[in-house]
């Protein structure tokens, strides 16, 4: 669970497990738990919704 769902006590959808995986193995996790998705570069963003569009259309 991330900054956001902590605070409004949502339950994650499997687009955000996806989305939480990937941050994690690309190693940008410690960063956005320490200060949320707001800080990540439009770089880091890009390359997360990149493999995760990469991964749901393998999926299908």
């Amino acid at each position: 669970m991330y900054m956001s769902q902590k605070k409004k006590g949502k339950t994650p959808t499997p687009r955000d497990l996806l989305k939480n995986e990937i941050a994690q193995e690309l190693g940008l996790w410690e960063k956005i738990s320490k200060y949320g998705w707001g800080e990540l570069t439009a770089e880091e963003s890009g390359r997360i919704g990149g493999i995760m569009t990469s991964r749901m259309k393998n999926k299908d």
